[in-house]
């Protein structure tokens, strides 16, 4: 190292020492909240788990695949999604793939509950959006490892925190794009709503969300997709799931249960893409 730069990493900063130290008053004084946290969280999302695999797999795909039919209004959708949810009870990776399922649309409805009212706020504040833009960024632009080191100081093991990581890695898309839509609403439109008396709760709720909800519903479906990419992450703090199989092949070099999970993976991606998705017009695919 030359001596510019030794002068300059003799002065470190020590972050990690910092870090170190908050992460350990944290757990001296509030690991018993933490502890409550994930212990609820695990019994919640076990309960779904336990409940999905009280359906007999078939009975639960015809559901799932009237649903699509109900959302979509197509018998084309329905019928995909019946084949691609058999192919997957026929790799026997269906238990695996129910917990996938309640994980992502239990982190993927955490994501929007947060993530819409933030983006509202952030809309019609520009401090607020100003502050918030760095975070976003820094919180997409993270790699998703990096995630993993608190999450697992905090709440330990289990599926409860691979919850709580996948939210923290999605919550930006709706929020960003939520942002997008209350922002792009044309002023005219609010001009002619507030023109006719309307307070800002009716604005908000009779002018705005309805014109955004296409960009609201592209966050839904991004944030799915986010989701779901966190399956093989979560699965190394021990959250059950597709991705379990799949670290397994890698450890193992096993190729045939890799490709048997992953293919599920895109599967199921590709059915809860197609369930949730509506153009921007507003009409639905």
């Amino acid at each position: 190292m030359d001596p510019i730069s030794a002068f300059i990493a003799s002065f470190k900063i020590p972050i990690g020492r910092w870090g170190k130290a908050f992460f350990d008053f944290l757990t001296s004084n509030l690991e018993w909240l933490f502890d409550s946290i994930a212990d609820g969280l695990t019994v919640v999302l076990n309960g779904l788990i336990g409940l999905l695999l009280m359906v007999p797999p078939v009975l639960l795909v015809l559901l799932i695949a009237a649903l699509a039919y109900f959302l979509q209004r197509s018998w084309k959708l329905a019928l995909a999604v019946t084949i691609g949810l058999l192919f997957i009870i026929n790799q026997n990776l269906w238990k695996e793939t129910v917990e996938t399922l309640v994980l992502v649309v239990a982190a993927a409805a955490a994501s929007m509950t947060i993530g819409i009212p933030v983006g509202i706020w952030a809309a019609h504040s520009e401090r607020v959006w100003r502050v918030l833009q760095p975070v976003l960024d820094l919180m997409q632009t993270m790699p998703t490892f990096v995630y993993l080191i608190p999450v697992l100081i905090l709440f330990g093991l289990g599926i409860a925190p691979g919850l709580i990581v996948t939210v923290i890695f999605a919550a930006p898309a709706p929020i960003r794009l939520t942002y997008l839509g209350i922002t792009s609403v044309p002023k005219p439109m609010l001009e002619a709503g507030a023109a006719f008396g309307a307070t800002k709760r009716q604005l908000l709720w009779k002018v705005e969300l309805p014109a955004a909800l296409p960009t609201i519903m592209a966050g839904l479906t991004q944030c799915i997709m986010l989701c779901l990419s966190m399956v093989v992450i979560a699965a190394l703090i021990g959250a059950n799931g597709l991705g379990k199989p799949v670290v397994r092949a890698l450890n193992s070099v096993n190729i045939p249960l890799g490709l048997e999970a992953g293919f599920a993976i895109v599967v199921l991606a590709i059915v809860l893409d197609r369930m949730t998705r509506i153009d921007v017009g507003g009409g639905k695919k």
